[in-house]
Order: C-alpha cells, then structure tokens, then sequence
C-alpha cells in the first residue's frame, strides 16, 4: 500500500488536508470517505477501512473537512452545507488529479454527506453509509442540552468526545434545512447501508428510515455487536472487506 499526504482548495478557498492510500500497482477503482461529525481523516475507522480497501485494489482519498484537523478554517463556522461543498470540491481534485471517485463511504453524520452529496458526482456508481443518521439535524442531539443557550446567545461552547467544540445557531439551522430523504429516493446509485443494532449514538431506526427510503439497488447488512465509531480493530476489517466485495459488482 502507498499512502500520500494530499492537500486540495474547499469549497471557501481554504486548504483540506488529506491522505490517499491506493494499492501497489494501478486502482481500479477511486473511493472517497467522509468522516464523522467532529472527527478527521485519521481517525481509526477512516483510516482502517481505507487501508484494508487498498488490498482489494480500491484507492481511497479521505480527507479533513473545513475547520478540523490539519485543515484550513474554523469549524464554527461550519455547517452541513459546507460539509456538502467539502465532498464536492474533494470529487473535483480526484478527477482532475487521478480518477473521479466511483464509490462514496461515510460514517455517521459523512454518510449523510455522501447520500446528499453523490447527485453532484456524476460518475458515482455505489454509495456506502456506516452509522449514519437518517436526518442532519440528528446531531444536534448531541448538544441538546445547549440548544437554548445557542439560540438565546447565538453561540455556545460544548464538550463533544472530549473536546471543546464552538457550535452556532447557523449550523443548528442549516442541519434543518436538508430534507435527506428527497435525496435519498432520487440517489439512482446502488446503496449499502450498514449499521449496528446496538448503536447508542446513532439508533438504528435511522439505518431503516435510509433503506426504506431508498430505491433498489440497495442492501442492509447487520454490523452486530460493532460501536458506533468501529473502535475495534475486527470491525473496521469486516466493515471494509464487505464494502469491497459488495461494490465490485457496481464500480468494476
């Protein structure tokens, strides 16, 4: 395997740090993966499937979103949209550097992204979702007990995995403003959903609003006993074997 730093231009100018791990040898295919809310491109679960990927011959550009890890930007000011933007500005250096992406992957609130996103990536031919929420607002539960004091200041300062996050009431009213079902019935790609029955961070109700919502081609597969973050070196394997013999079939 052959892992680069990257850098490319988001969709506000600003610098996106990224990582591309390809296989020794041509890719066949090109994937690009969205992380979770708050997280980066390094974190274990991005950087597990990606690598395991790589021996299937799928080269993978994950990236940090705009305001996050060693990105450009504050992530204050932020939001879904912006996120939507990042993805898109991340297909257009692919394609104009290596390959358009025909697989997207996203964990958690990235697989949001991806189901909003791939209309906007015409060479998208399968779209993989991994603990994601059926709706973005979702996330703002994770600062619920924040949410009268962002509306009444504008801003609050939260605690989310540890860290200390600046959330604005714009985000909170961006994350409303997706309706991601629409998207997910008009997404004319195959879809695998993949989630865990035991998810206390993303239930998973929203891994049933997603399939139903989506049109055939489409799976589900059972992630067990995985958390919601694949911490677990078995699961994030699992995870991405899976993901390279279900979209063979779609992406060549």
């Amino acid at each position: 395997m052959q892992s680069q730093r990257q850098e490319f231009t988001g969709a506000d100018g600003l610098k996106l740090a990224a990582r591309l791990d390809a296989p020794e040898g041509e890719a066949k295919a090109y994937a690009l993966f969205a992380h979770c809310f708050t997280c980066g491109k390094d974190v274990f679960a991005a950087s597990r499937i990606a690598q395991a990927l790589t021996e299937h011959g799928i080269a993978v550009l994950r990236f940090d979103f705009t305001g996050l890890g060693a990105s450009e930007g504050e992530f204050a000011n932020t939001n879904f949209s912006s996120n939507l933007a990042d993805l898109v500005a991340a297909a257009d250096f692919l394609r104009a550097t290596y390959q358009a992406p025909r697989l997207l992957i996203g964990h958690s609130l990235g697989g949001a992204a991806v189901l909003a996103a791939a209309a906007d990536m015409p060479e998208v031919k399968a779209v993989v979702t991994i603990a994601a929420p059926s709706d973005p607002s979702h996330v703002t539960g994770l600062f619920s007990a924040h949410l009268d004091q962002i509306a009444r200041d504008g801003e609050a300062n939260v605690q989310l995995a540890g860290r200390p996050f600046r959330i604005k009431q714009q985000f909170v009213d961006d994350a409303g403003e997706h309706n991601l079902k629409v998207k997910i019935a008009a997404l004319k790609r195959a879809l695998m959903v993949m989630h865990a029955p035991g998810d206390d961070t993303v239930g998973i109700s929203n891994a049933m609003e997603i399939f139903t919502a989506a049109k055939h081609p489409k799976s589900f597969v059972s992630l067990d006993s995985a958390d919601h973050l694949l911490t677990r070196r078995e699961d994030a394997v699992y995870v991405a074997n899976l993901i390279a013999a279900w979209s063979g079939r779609y992406i060549g």
